[in-house]
């Protein structure tokens, strides 16, 4: 018998996805029909579980804002592609955006849909960003040896079978020049009973953890109320099949935009030994105006949480994904704001920092150098 066989005697729910707005009892009619044109437009999914987690007496429930749609997505704000991620695709399903990450994607299906999602691009019938075949990504990474990491992503490669995921796992760990394997995933959050249900899943994991090629799980918690004790249990099995796992989320208006949210999302994580990684700006992704936080408001809902913190929920950095590369907010004075190159795509960017005048609305850099004559006051 396996180490996580016993799993398979406990009677866990299978929660039901539900893919039609129409079907979510808790709303009135006439919501329904003032929802349908944001479903026509943006893909719409979520599964029982994760519905119970809304308090629906509450209109501002932040787990119905992350995944029940809202007619502000209609507004024409943003772009599809705001970090210009197809810019950096070498060959289908495959992104080199840095010299030693590769982004595999290897599905185009979530176990819901985060209203705020800033590749919602992928989801559209036009799309074709996504591919079932990784072999041409496979030869690009052997072929390129500076790429020591590749992270599987999507859509959420774990709402793939596990015999799938195992065999791009196992093809990825296969590259002698790859040392880590790292999977994005909402799914402990969505839907944990798809890894409590699985002991297959557990023993993947465990089959390709070795002591010096690791798997990394890129969890996906925005808001405390989704780290239930399913959620939790799902988190700790994974570890101890040897799954190093951290947590990134996006500030978002309504859910975690709060000093004292946040801080409680930090400490919570660090207690189960999941350290909290990202903080991201929300990308201006088409549809995501309800949910953008202007960056300087944002950092000081960040800093402010982090005070809050010992030094392990203090690891967290504050970032937005630009399309030039993963630029750190770091400071704010009276009149200005100074921001860092976490990871550039240009060497020459490394580390770089830029100073500008602050401006309250921004919520992306253009906001910032659109205002300036001449470029900023740089130092490498």
């Amino acid at each position: 018998m396996n180490e996580f066989a016993e799993l398979q005697k406990k009677m866990y729910p299978r929660p039901k996805y539900i893919t039609h707005i129409d079907q979510i009892k808790q709303l009135s009619e006439q919501e329904k029909s003032r929802l349908k044109p944001v479903t026509d437009k943006f893909i719409f999914r979520i599964n029982e579980y994760y519905l119970s987690l809304i308090d629906w007496k509450d209109p501002k429930d932040p787990i119905r804002k992350l995944i029940i749609p809202n007619v502000e997505e209609l507004e024409d704000w943003g772009r599809l592609d705001a970090s210009d991620e197809e810019a950096y695709t070498v060959v289908h399903g495959l992104e080199h955006k840095y010299d030693s990450v590769a982004l595999l994607l290897v599905n185009d299906v979530c176990g819901g849909y985060c209203r705020f999602c800033f590749r919602k691009r992928l989801f559209m019938d036009e799309n074709d960003e996504v591919t079932r075949d990784i072999s041409a990504g496979l030869e690009y990474i052997r072929a390129h040896k500076e790429i020591f990491e590749v992270l599987l992503t999507g859509g959420d490669p774990m709402v793939l079978s596990t015999k799938n995921l195992e065999r791009i796992v196992r093809q990825v760990e296969e590259i002698e020049n790859i040392r880590i394997v790292r999977i994005g995933t909402k799914i402990p959050a969505f839907n944990p009973y798809r890894i409590l249900n699985d002991p297959s899943l557990l023993e993947m994991i465990k089959s390709y953890s070795f002591p010096e090629k690791k798997i990394y799980i890129m969890a996906h918690f925005n808001h405390p109320r989704e780290l239930t004790d399913a959620a939790v249990e799902s988190l700790t099995l994974m570890q101890q099949a040897g799954a190093n796992i951290v947590n990134q989320t996006p500030l978002i208006q309504g859910v975690n935009d709060g000093a004292d949210v946040l801080a409680d999302l930090f400490r919570k994580l660090c207690a189960i030994g999941v350290p909290p990684y990202y903080v991201f700006q929300c990308r201006p992704t088409l549809g995501n105006k309800p949910f953008a936080v202007p960056i300087e408001k944002g950092y000081e809902i960040f800093e402010n949480a982090r005070s809050h913190c010992s030094g392990l929920g203090k690891r967290a950095r504050f970032v937005m994904s630009h399309h030039t590369g993963k630029i750190e907010i770091i400071g704010l004075t009276e009149d200005r704001i100074f921001l860092k190159y976490h990871r550039a795509n240009r060497m020459v960017d490394s580390s770089r920092l830029m100073i500008y005048k602050r401006n309250p609305e921004a919520c992306w850099l253009e906001d910032y150098t659109d205002l300036v004559e001449e470029y900023p006051l740089i130092f490498s």
